[in-house]
């Protein structure tokens, strides 16, 4: 069985090695630093970790500060907070000013779980990737969490982080690569460990296109391995970086499949799905279905009674590809 991490536990790690590398590095968090894991930030450098309350604005405010400073700011709180409570700041003090604050939300989705739909984001991708400048980042294991939260440490400019709240199976091995603007060919399987390509060959045709982020990765590989064996020839792409998203990468799949499902733990307005047709219709147009959460809010439950409501499991995944080829 694969391993399992939440992404938020290596958000938190990864934190710590960047506060070590680097004295520029300092983490605000919304009071909610056992949970976010900034804790493990602030119990080794107290001395650049700020709790600033239940005060999601404020803490926006202030991470623009200090930015505007010359510090590299990490602003943290579950996403429902991050994108809600404090749009209005981001948009304004942030965003517009171009200041490099990586706003690293966790329990975002319906993986929330028993704290209900108050608590389940499922429209912050679509209202962060609505920003002009704002870079959106989605991992979709903890492996590529390190790699996003590196990348976004290095990147001059705004960035949010979408991180959940379950433990999640690793999908990439320890030498997997990740660049901000790019996706990764996950299947058909690299022919070497880690050798996960960025461009299709151009004679490769298959039945259906799986273009996923953050937890649906993993069920579409899953589902891919299934029907493989059925006789459907699938691809699985990773698009962990939304914004900007790979368009080269899309316009190939698009090309190369008779259709794309684009998946996401997120309502499928305005978010990975809508790229994706955004950029399709553009360059290549495929029929393209959307699978996330339908036109409404979560609930309370158990994450994975919740996965298997809301469609997020691989056997869902198999049977609308099998109803798309059979068109």
């Amino acid at each position: 069985m694969a391993e399992m991490k939440a992404t938020r536990d290596a958000y938190g790690e990864t934190l710590v090695e960047l506060g070590r590398e680097n004295p520029d590095i300092v983490v605000l968090d919304a009071d909610l630093s056992s949970s976010t894991r900034t804790s493990l930030f602030a119990k080794e450098f107290p001395e650049r970790f700020f709790n600033v309350g239940i005060a999601e604005a404020n803490m926006m405010g202030i991470a623009a500060g200090l930015a505007h400073s010359g510090k590299i700011v990490f602003a943290s709180t579950f996403a429902v907070f991050a994108t809600g409570r404090a749009y209005d700041q981001i948009r304004q003090s942030i965003v517009y000013p171009g200041f490099n604050v990586k706003i690293a939300a966790s329990h975002a989705g319906i993986t929330v779980g028993e704290d209900g739909a108050t608590h389940q984001a499922l429209e912050d991708i679509a209202l962060m990737r609505a920003l002009p400048g704002m870079t959106v980042l989605v991992p979709c294991d903890a492996r590529q969490t390190r790699l996003a939260v590196r990348a976004a440490a290095a990147y001059q400019g705004p960035v949010y982080i979408r991180l959940g709240r379950a433990k999640v199976p690793q999908v990439y091995p320890d030498d997997a690569g990740f660049e901000i603007g790019k996706g990764l060919v996950l299947w058909p399987e690299p022919e070497v460990p880690g050798g996960y390509k960025t461009v299709l060959a151009e004679n490769r045709r298959f039945d259906v296109a799986f273009v996923g982020c953050g937890i649906t990765v993993g069920l579409a590989l899953e589902a891919a391995r299934t029907l493989e064996q059925d006789g459907i020839s699938c691809l699985v792409a990773d698009m962990a970086s939304v914004k900007p998203i790979d368009e080269e990468l899309l316009a190939k799949i698009a090309r190369s499949s008779g259709a794309i499902i684009a998946c996401e733990e997120h309502s499928v307005i305005g978010g990975l799905g809508s790229a994706v047709c955004e950029v399709t219709a553009r360059s290549h147009p495929v029929r393209v279905v959307r699978l996330g959460v339908n036109d409404q809010f979560g609930e309370s439950g158990p994450a994975g009674a919740l996965l298997e409501k809301y469609g997020f499991t691989s056997e869902r995944y198999c049977q609308v590809a099998r109803g798309l080829v059979g068109r």
